[in-house]
């Protein structure tokens, strides 16, 4: 019997990149997507680059993809942050954002669910974000972010009779190349943030991993339209940033 096939997008760095190892050795079949292909790739691991921004790209490669069969997963983690204040915020930000982090996430859906229809099984995991909540100089993050919660309580609901669960996962500051660009070291914001963190430290991205593990895992079948906010603890506590 085959392994279990998984898609993971921005899988060529942080998150992604971890999930895909993680799967890896948890028996799956991972396959990643990014614009770019990592370096680091190990034998046997299988990649490709697509510009999931671009819709007729996405296409093309959910086709290519399902001619080697249906999946069991599907892990949206692509994303992209621009970081700029309200009065900053441009259409372009605002559409690009749109476009990979709302848009990538339903085409691949649409493409990857009627398999998983067939197989009367399957899991989607939504990466979204603490920022859904709030933060300042991230009106596109927060608000393709927020979309992304939403899209996920709807598709849980439209595919729970079908054995398909559909969860969003929501970090709060993580270690990753995207969070280091947007949140620099010595910006008294992410300062603050750090400080803020009930746990006293940023997560690391096999963390992630982990609880993406746990939500496609078989016994987590009863877990649909949920936002696991993984934090330490940051949106429970009294300082909101």
């Amino acid at each position: 019997m085959e392994p279990p096939r998984v898609l993971i997008t921005g899988a060529s760095r942080g998150i992604g990149r971890a999930t895909m190892r993680r799967l890896r050795k948890d028996g799956y079949q991972p396959i990643g997507v990014a614009r770019q292909t990592p370096d680091d790739l190990e034998d046997g691991e299988q990649f490709r680059a697509c510009d999931l921004a671009d819709p007729d790209a996405t296409g093309r490669l959910v086709t290519e993809l399902l001619a080697d069969g249906p999946f069991y997963g599907l892990v949206n983690n692509a994303a992209m942050s621009p970081t700029t204040s309200l009065e900053d915020t441009s259409a372009e930000d605002m559409n690009q954002a749109q476009a990979l982090n709302v848009m990538a996430p339903l085409l691949l859906a649409q493409g990857l669910v009627p398999g998983m229809r067939k197989q009367g099984r399957g899991r989607i995991v939504n990466m979204s974000s603490r920022a859904a909540l709030g933060k300042v100089n991230r009106t596109a993050y927060s608000a393709t972010k927020a979309a992304l919660i939403g899209m996920t309580r709807t598709w849980a609901l439209e595919l729970a009779a079908a054995g398909i669960t559909v969860n969003a996962v929501a970090p709060g500051p993580v270690d990753t190349e995207l969070f280091r660009s947007s949140s620099r070291a010595d910006d008294p914001r992410t300062i603050a943030l750090k400080k803020a963190v009930p746990v006293k430290r940023v997560a690391e991205p096999e963390e992630l991993a982990h609880v993406v593990a746990f939500l496609l895992d078989d016994l987590s079948g009863f877990i649909t339209g949920q936002t696991l906010h993984v934090d330490g603890g940051l949106t429970i506590s009294a300082v909101g940033l």
